[in-house]
């Protein structure tokens, strides 16, 4: 069912951080991200697009064969993205460098699809270049993820003994590294199969998000990250394209909630779920690692 790429698919995922920054905010010196009106940490869907991606070059296979439909479009390299689309233009016989009608911009786009996984189920926005893609929306589409209660970003000042520059009379030299504590944070998902019959998803392509989700902390490691693990990720299948019933009705039937007054570890925490209260044409599945 959770390959079903005909019928509609929620999806909640609940993961945590311990002394790590999960997502730091360029415009507060690098800090955790926070709402300023409830101090509750946020991870945008960006920062955690960017870890799935990873994992699917690492799951994937994805190399630079430009047969591989498995490859990423926004990935770790010195690529431009405009000569990607270049490259994939001259693939199936456009000129990159002649202007070209709408026509042939829906035959781009549909190569780029075809080329690029996270195009299939992110989307992307290629009117770049002389070759114009359009604006591709993808069935696939996550909110910013918050933390459950307010968190506690805390800057902690560090040293190094090597020094940045010649001639400096100092033996040491001063740093920064900003973490949160503790924080368990809840982010939602959403699959749509009508714009991934528009964009060319397969079962596999789902099948391989399922599995990058799951691993994307495990295969993400980095010392300003702190430990990060996910949690619990509940998926709620449909047995329709349009789905039964709200994606929030759904949601509401996962409670997360701390357990004491001042939670400082996931065990300070309980995940129930209320599967009683679901319409009977509604699927659950709790997808995580065998080893977990």
């Amino acid at each position: 069912m959770l390959t079903n790429i005909d019928v509609r698919h929620d999806f909640m995922f609940v993961f945590d951080v311990q002394n790590g920054n999960p997502n730091g905010d360029p415009d507060a010196g690098n800090l955790p991200r926070v709402n300023p009106l409830t101090m509750r940490g946020l991870v945008t869907d960006v920062c955690i697009k960017r870890k799935i991606r990873d994992a699917v070059q690492l799951i994937g296979g994805c190399t630079e064969d430009t047969d591989n439909e498995y490859e990423l479009f926004i990935r770790n390299d010195d690529i431009p993205l405009v000569t990607k689309q270049h490259e994939a233009a001259k693939t199936i016989g456009i000129d990159p460098t002649k202007k070209v009608n709408k026509k042939t911009d829906t035959i781009v786009q549909k190569e780029m699809c075809r080329k690029y996984w996270d195009i299939r189920m992110f989307g992307a926005v290629l009117n770049i270049g002389k070759v114009n893609g359009g604006q591709v929306r993808g069935p696939m589409q996550l909110t910013m993820s918050e933390s459950v209660v307010p968190i506690c970003p805390t800057s902690l000042c560090i040293t190094r003994v090597s020094i940045t520059k010649e001639g400096e009379n100092k033996e040491t030299e001063m740093g920064r590294k900003n973490i949160v504590p503790y924080g368990l944070y809840v982010g939602y998902g959403f699959f749509s199969p009508a714009f991934a019959q528009k964009t060319g998803v397969t079962k596999h392509d789902l099948a391989l998000f399922w599995e990058a989700i799951s691993r994307m902390f495990d295969l993400n490691r980095s010392a300003s990250s702190g430990l990060m693990a996910l949690r619990n990720l509940t998926v709620f299948s449909h047995d329709s394209a349009l789905g039964s019933c709200p994606s929030h009705w759904l949601f509401d039937t996962v409670s997360v909630k701390p357990v004491v007054d001042n939670p400082a570890s996931f065990g300070d925490y309980s995940i129930e779920h209320f599967t009683d209260n679901l319409p009977n044409n509604i699927q659950v599945a709790t997808v995580l690692r065998k080893e977990d």
